[in-house]
């Protein structure tokens, strides 16, 4: 898919959705202060319903482009569709397919445009809050761009998992968090400590302002495919490896990905100063002021 063909229909379908949107539903829309004006920004917000990646765009006055499946190019329905109002394909296999999306959405924020991608990497099943996957880290360090957490609360109520149409007039609460900035770490963009370190950032604030409850293991872990978000940290793993090889991926044991950048002897905390820590994702909800 040429980049010139993502988003040709996005002014015309952000016409039509803003305001069926608005008359449809209730929104309370919290922090719009911490989306720049300008210049390129990862968006990264929880994922409990299918309607996430609609009401995020449609609302927010910037363009917003998205990470989808590649298998959406595999429908008639969709083929066209979903690529022209903005979304990227990704194979989720990973690969050249992953580093060609990489590519794509880093030449997106390169342009000063807005890209968002859940962190979670799909949908929670349960309405939980699952640990992140690195791949946003990734991309913020490749491109040297803010990362904005989003929290959005009540959309899984509008419309449910396996719901099949949406239900009109509910509330719907979307909170934009503050930016967190990468710039410090620019020069570890390969630092796996590093990339946790960020990723655990972002879901701790998401989980602030969604009030989620967290679980510490990857959402569907032993039931889904690689997701979008893995493809795109597979992509990076393998581009950043001396003349582009890398070993295979191993699959991280449950304990092992749990101390994954958290640094055993303290050191990496020392020299990081971080606002947050995994453990910090169990404690009890704060909801942060935004």
């Amino acid at each position: 898919m040429a980049t010139e063909e993502v988003g040709k229909l996005y002014p015309i379908a952000k016409a039509i959705l803003t305001p069926l949107f608005r008359a449809s539903w209730r929104f309370d829309l919290q922090g719009l202060e911490n989306v720049p004006e300008s210049g390129g920004a990862i968006l990264c917000p929880n994922h409990t319903s299918v309607l996430d990646s609609f009401f995020v765009p449609a609302l927010l006055p910037r363009r917003v482009t998205y990470v989808g499946k590649a298998e959406y190019m595999d429908d008639w329905k969709t083929r066209k569709l979903f690529p022209a109002l903005g979304m990227i394909p990704i194979d989720r296999e990973g690969g050249d397919a992953g580093e060609r999306a990489l590519t794509t959405a880093r030449r997106v924020l390169e342009k000063g445009e807005l890209f968002g991608i859940y962190p979670e990497g799909t949908r929670s099943r349960d309405g939980r809050l699952y640990r992140g996957h690195t791949g946003p880290a990734r991309l913020a360090l490749r491109a040297n761009v803010p990362i904005i957490p989003i929290g959005i609360s009540g959309a899984r109520d509008v419309m449910a998992p396996d719901a099949k149409f949406p239900k009109l007039r509910m509330p719907v609460t979307i909170r934009f968090g503050r930016p967190i900035t990468v710039g410090r770490y620019v020069d570890r963009a390969n630092d796996r400590m590093v990339l946790r370190q960020i990723t655990d950032e972002v879901m701790y604030e998401i989980r602030e302002l969604s009030g989620q409850e967290y679980v510490d293991e990857y959402a569907n872990k032993k039931k889904a495919s690689p997701t979008a978000t893995e493809a795109l940290h597979a992509a990076g793993s393998v581009a950043s490896a001396p003349n582009g090889h890398a070993g295979p991926a191993p699959e991280v044991p449950a304990e092992a990905a749990r101390r994954e950048g958290e640094g055993e002897d303290g050191a990496f905390v020392e020299v990081t100063t971080p606002r947050s820590s995994a453990d910090a994702l169990k404690a009890p909800i704060r909801r942060s002021r935004v």
